[in-house]
């Protein structure tokens, strides 16, 4: 778990420090920055889209997980707490917030690819933490940048980085045979088109659901043992 708390300290101070120069951002200044990083989002998600081996899989990922995101009304529930922290935080009563789009956004970046799967199965069974440390060091310049133009959700997307990434370090003996390279290549292409969906919504200000898209991303990982034991 070292590697792993290394790289939640490494976004909090990140967060913090996005925030406090959030506060002196002028809102033109605030405008151009969102734009530089809503490209930037694409970015990201177009490399980790490309990857895909296996196209029929990203599109049955994105059904299921799009029909079980809706049946669990996940993207309702990220506008519910985004608003409750709003309030608690002291923000304006009206307008959007942009607390769940900034938890949703760097809970993608950072959760998503290769480092985070094998960073921490390198941390949990070799007791080797430096793609971690390396990946740390990425991920709190990034949540400089995504708190300063989204607010404190960044700050939030520290807990699924804990959860997430502790529990592949945990159980690194248990589950390293099911995240296989190709298993990790799918759950990166499919995260890709997610962050794209980001991308999207904060350059062009559309309403794609990508929080009741989220359980997509866990697709690919049910997919490859229920194919090897039908024979698939």
């Amino acid at each position: 778990m070292i590697g792993t708390l290394i790289n939640v300290v490494a976004i909090l101070i990140g967060s913090a420090i996005g925030l406090m120069l959030r506060r002196g951002m002028k809102p033109s200044l605030s405008d151009t920055v969102m734009q530089g990083l809503a490209l930037c989002t694409l970015l990201i998600g177009i490399r980790g889209a490309l990857q895909t081996e296996n196209l029929l899989l990203v599109i049955l990922s994105m059904v299921v997980g799009g029909v079980a995101g809706s049946l669990l009304d996940i993207g309702n529930k990220m506008d519910r707490l985004g608003a409750y922290a709003q309030r608690k935080l002291g923000g304006e009563g009206s307008g959007k917030s942009t607390f769940a789009e900034g938890f949703v956004t760097a809970s993608l970046v950072f959760c998503v690819g290769a480092m985070a799967v094998v960073g921490s199965l390198d941390s949990g069974i070799r007791g080797d933490h430096s793609t971690l440390v390396a990946k740390s060091i990425l991920d709190g310049v990034a949540s400089i940048v995504f708190a300063s133009a989204l607010g404190p959700g960044v700050m939030l997307s520290a807990l699924p980085v804990l959860v997430y990434q502790g529990a592949i370090s945990l159980l690194g003996n248990l589950i390293a045979p099911l995240l296989s390279q190709q298993v990790v290549l799918e759950m990166s292409a499919v995260g890709g088109l997610l962050i794209m969906g980001i991308g999207i919504n904060m350059l062009l200000h559309k309403d794609i659901q990508v929080a009741n898209l989220l359980p997509a991303i866990f697709v690919p990982f049910l997919y490859f043992p229920i194919a090897r034991l039908l024979g698939g």
